[in-house]
């Protein structure tokens, strides 16, 4: 499939109600609303293609910037590729969902996602720490340093709510995931969304959401479900 195909079969593919959802949550034209379920079949074909994959990135369309991060060759890409990927990144959907997942399968995941941490950048900062969220999901504890990630929890426990929205929304989630993901750290990520307590995302136009990731990591406690792994990060 070339991507002329693509585009067609997006464009196809798209349904009025997932492109009024996606554009609730900050999309915005052009895109068709394509559930992710749906580009599957057209994953399995075309498996890995990076030169596709810029291709489909650069048109800025949210649907074919989706499926680029999904067939995305994530080694191919340079901390500069990532970047400029991250400057086309215009909502969070984009910076958390698709470029921070690609990332996230990377070798330098965690050198671009610090720096990214520290850009003082609202979406910047969102993916890098939901890169962590990723990484932490899916790779072994050993990949981690025990000391960095105790840092973090400390960073995020006095930063968090001076933050930017979304920002504040991936660094609770990123207590949330050691907490559940990185067995090490556990109790020190109880402790941690204890202190922080709840979170509140201000949102332009709507009203205010509520999270709290210690309710999120009881909840997982109840399950049995404590150092859970995603057996892949993209679909």
């Amino acid at each position: 499939m070339n991507f002329e195909t693509v585009m067609q079969e997006l464009e196809v593919l798209g349904k009025e109600r997932m492109k009024k959802m996606y554009m609730s949550n900050g999309a915005h034209e052009p895109l068709w609303g394509v559930a992710t379920g749906a580009m599957k079949p057209m994953v399995k074909t075309i498996k890995i293609n990076q030169p596709l994959a810029e291709e489909l990135y650069a048109t800025g369309n949210y649907d074919a910037m989706y499926f680029a991060g999904v067939i995305a060759d994530p080694n191919a890409m340079t901390e500069l590729d990532y970047d400029r990927w991250m400057d086309a990144a215009y909502f969070y959907m984009l910076s958390d969902y698709v470029v921070a997942v690609t990332l996230s399968e990377s070798n330098i995941a965690q050198q671009v996602a610090d720096k990214w941490i520290a850009s003082g950048e609202e979406l910047r900062m969102s993916a890098g720490w939901s890169c962590y969220c990723w990484l932490l999901g899916s790779r072994k504890d050993v990949e981690f340093s025990e000391s960095k990630m105790s840092d973090m929890l400390d960073l995020v426990e006095n930063t968090i709510h001076d933050s930017p929205e979304r920002t504040k929304s991936a660094m609770n989630n990123f207590v949330y995931t050691v907490g559940t993901s990185y067995l090490p750290l556990h109790e020190k990520a109880v402790e941690t969304a204890k202190a922080i307590g709840v979170v509140e995302i201000k949102k332009d136009n709507k009203k205010s959401s509520f999270i709290n990731a210690g309710e999120n990591i009881e909840k997982m406690v109840d399950k049995g479900k404590i150092g859970f792994k995603r057996r892949h990060v993209r679909c």
